[in-house]
């Protein structure tokens, strides 16, 4: 059953989103070649205990760290670890956190120094097709809107939408219903209302669209190799149109980038 939220209850979701996007901001001005990830979980989970909060990854399902950091072919869910990040890599980090008794889980694909036009390209369109979805999340439209935007947005552009994974409702849990798919038909699924909070989250890989499930019960890879690109703000609905919680802005400005993307998605509340 979908969790609609108040007002008072989305400007706590706010506060959490926020903290996350500090966070990635936070990270963006430490991601470089010849570090490895666990050194950035350490540093997400300390920033995110500094302030008040508690990493939302941390023991979910049994998973050990604070950080979701998924390089090149994998997916999402991919494990920190002593494996050196290389030049040309792309690395996907996913975060959340509990504060104030919600969560805010949210992520961006980063670059590792120059990559490859074609690999740069995969990133931009999978966030373009973020931003596509969003644009959908209007009240009395439907969760199909959302996926059916990002599916054609993505596949266009010949790239594989994976189907066995999915976004998500959002609140004082980190998965509540609806599952936002990124895959689907316009006019299918559930109605969107006010008070709608959910997180969006193209999974976009160059090649197929197949991925493989790991015996460790979390890495997702490619099922070619090719690389993977990974993108998620969270979402609410008010007065019926969609609102971010969540900001790429800090990741923005610690990486020099200029983007006025997210203006027609904000507002104070």
């Amino acid at each position: 059953m979908i969790q609609l939220k108040t007002i008072e209850e989305l400007r706590l979701m706010k506060e959490s989103a926020h903290l996350v996007s500090k966070t990635l901001g936070m990270l963006a001005k430490e991601i470089k070649p010849g570090i490895n990830t666990l050194y950035l979980d350490q540093l997400a989970h300390d920033f995110i205990k500094d302030h008040g909060a508690e990493p939302a990854f941390l023991g979910y399902g049994g998973f050990p760290n604070s950080l979701c950091i998924s390089p090149n072919d994998q997916v999402v869910h991919g494990f920190p670890n002593n494996d050196i990040i290389q030049e040309g890599d792309v690395l996907s980090v996913d975060c959340g956190v509990i504060l104030n008794g919600f969560v805010g889980d949210h992520a961006y694909t980063f670059e590792i120094g120059e990559v490859k036009p074609e690999v740069k390209k995969l990133l931009q369109v999978t966030k373009e097709s973020l931003y596509k979805g969003i644009a959908q999340c209007i009240r009395g439209k439907r969760i199909g809107d959302i996926s059916h935007a990002i599916q054609t947005h993505c596949e266009k552009e010949g790239y594989g939408v994976v189907k066995e994974l999915v976004g998500h409702g959002l609140g004082r849990k980190m998965h509540e219903d609806p599952q936002v798919p990124n895959y689907g038909k316009q006019g299918s699924g559930k109605v969107i209302k006010d008070g709608l909070a959910i997180a969006i989250e193209p999974m976009v890989n160059m090649g197929t669209e197949k991925v493989k499930f790991h015996n460790d019960g979390w890495t997702v890879t490619t099922l070619d190799n090719l690389p993977s690109a990974h993108f998620e703000h969270d979402v609410a609905v008010i007065n019926g149109k969609p609102v971010l919680l969540s900001t790429f802005k800090y990741v923005y400005e610690a990486l020099g980038i200029v983007s006025d993307e997210e203006k027609p998605f904000q507002l104070d509340f």
